[in-house]
């Protein structure tokens, strides 16, 4: 397949249009009217990923490897060593990033891998309504999302609404109206704030809350005629016990 085929394919399933202004999804390297050889659908790509594919490997992410200005090549440096690393093997990258949030990972994480039902949705905010006692909410989600430990901002007994935003979603909180926030990347003024305002808070991992991006993206990708596995990739924080 072209690449300009298998562009349009995502661009139908998960418009490109719908990312935010400050994102940077779509074609990231690549050439349009190249053939692919093979899909690989990731979270993130890095050095092993494109060392251990052939040549003319296409790589769909998450997470868009350039961000804000790229103001020059040091292909010493992160992310212009994995860009060179790619045009040598003549292979593409294409990222889905907040477009894929609203149309795919939110509902996802918040139906299939945590079972709650949906009750309101907006474009990155998924809210389910009932009751959840506090110390079993907190199983569900280290259970589900492999979380060892919580860190958790103004607990609450009783809960009666539950939003969820996958990723970094804090920046999101004055929209939430429910009684605790799950989302990932929480800061230090994010917990003061909503503390003070008495919203419940649960950080749930930036990459364990998207982690699921590739499973969902590899089922959509089973209707075209080309070959697309899954590559895991790495979390880039790891828990040490001393």
């Amino acid at each position: 397949m072209k690449l300009q085929e298998v562009y349009d394919f995502l661009d139908k399933i998960s418009p490109f249009e719908l990312q935010e202004k400050w994102d940077n999804s779509g074609l990231i390297v690549g050439d349009m009217t190249r053939e692919v050889s093979d899909v690989v659908v990731s979270l993130d790509i890095d050095e092993e990923m494109i060392e251990s594919t052939k040549e003319g490997t296409l790589f769909i992410v998450h997470h868009p490897l350039i961000f804000g200005s790229l103001t020059q090549l040091d292909f010493a440096k992160y992310p212009s060593n994995l860009i060179e690393k790619m045009i040598l093997k003549k292979q593409s990258l294409i990222a889905m990033h907040t477009n894929f949030d609203q149309t795919h990972l939110n509902k996802y994480v918040f139906e299939k891998i945590l079972g709650l039902k949906l009750d309101a949705e907006e474009p990155f905010l998924c809210t389910a309504k009932g009751e959840w006692k506090y110390k079993e909410l907190l199983n569900l989600l280290k259970e589900k999302l492999n979380l060892p430990t919580l860190k958790v901002i103004g607990k609450k007994e009783v809960i009666h609404s539950i939003a969820l935003t996958t990723g970094a979603g804090a920046s999101l909180m004055d929209e939430v109206e429910a009684d605790c926030f799950l989302t990932g990347d929480i800061k230090y003024h994010d917990a003061m704030k909503a503390m003070s305002e008495d919203l419940m808070m649960v950080d749930i991992g930036h990459y364990e809350s998207e982690r699921f991006f590739a499973e969902i993206l590899l089922e959509e990708l089973k209707v075209l005629p080309i070959l697309a596995i899954i590559a895991n990739s790495k979390n880039p924080f790891h828990m040490e016990t001393l």
